[in-house]
């Protein structure tokens, strides 16, 4: 199996994780989202920590948030990563699936216009294209419904900083959201202390919610991990176009498992965003192409492109 191959199984698995944990956390319903969140900021730092220690790679945590800048990114990370976490599992518990699933499509899209405004990055005619028609798809929404996608948007919204700030951060994803979650461990480890000093707390109370609790940490965990190891053997454009399987099933298990709600209104709105999708990851998927070719040509030249 070559490096390609494997790196395609892993995005594969990883995006399949993502995209079904909402059948995982509907599982919890019954259990309030800022408890589920705290069980899996704690249980996502052990899992991290066990796989760095046995990597000997646990010092690289402190130098990972050595320095006024790396930390308050780092701070800024967790915070943001806190946030949509905390919506996504409040979004399924409370019957709004169909509207995560929703963000995470137009979330690709928000990254490029949050990289315009930040970055002064050019948009190319496709590219602008595409961003319209999923402002056309939220306005149609917005219109259909009576208000705006306000869920879908600020999943969109977070995930997009939370990329800005990786961005910036010069450590690996593994290291750095073992960073996130120990700097949100003493905000976890307080609601958990209020939850259960109420005696409302569900870890312990039975063998199935407990298990669970557990095991958020994992299914936080491994789909990063999977979804690194991809990343360093896929093109973007491949990866990108792969990452779509998450808000797919996450629409799937919405609509068909959950039978949630999904009017004309929603067919027209997802429409629009397919075709963005499509528009934006044809346009994509070319432009890699173009770019391994005049790396190809460059190196034969021995020349170098920027």
């Amino acid at each position: 199996m070559t490096d390609t191959t494997k790196g395609f199984a892993a995005m594969i698995a990883a995006c399949c994780i993502w995209g079904l944990s909402s059948i995982f956390y509907k599982m919890l319903s019954h259990v309030p989202a800022a408890e589920v969140l705290a069980h899996r900021t704690l249980w996502s730092l052990v899992f991290f920590v066990i796989v760095l220690a046995v990597q000997r790679r646990l010092r690289a945590i402190l130098d990972a948030m050595a320095g006024p800048r790396a930390f308050g990114l780092l701070a800024f990370a967790a915070l943001v990563i806190a946030t949509n976490w905390y919506l996504f599992i409040w979004a399924v518990q409370s019957g709004q699936a169909t509207e995560a699933a929703l963000g995470y499509y137009i979330f690709p899209l928000v990254s490029v216009l949050l990289g315009r405004l930040v970055f002064a990055e050019r948009l190319s005619p496709v590219q602008l294209f595409a961003v319209g028609l999923v402002t056309v798809a939220v306005s149609l929404l917005t219109y259909g419904l009576g208000t705006a996608p306000w869920l879908a948007m600020a999943l969109a919204a977070s995930f997009g900083l939370y990329g800005l700030a990786k961005k910036r951060l010069a450590v690996g994803p593994v290291v750095s959201v073992t960073a996130e979650v120990l700097l949100l461990s003493p905000l976890a480890v307080l609601v958990l202390w209020q939850t259960g000093d109420n005696g409302a707390g569900a870890f312990g109370a039975s063998f199935r919610d407990t298990a669970l609790l557990i095991l958020a940490g994992p299914i936080t965990a491994t789909p990063l991990i999977l979804f690194s190891y991809a990343a360093r053997r896929l093109s973007m454009a491949t990866a990108g176009l792969l990452s779509y399987i998450n808000p797919t099933l996450q629409f799937f298990c919405a609509v068909v498992l959950f039978r949630e709600p999904f009017t004309g209104w929603h067919v027209q709105a997802f429409v629009l965003i397919w075709c963005a999708l499509a528009v934006y990851s044809v346009s994509t998927f070319r432009q890699d192409k173009a770019r391994r070719r005049a790396l190809r040509a460059a190196s034969a030249s021995g020349t170098t492109v920027t």
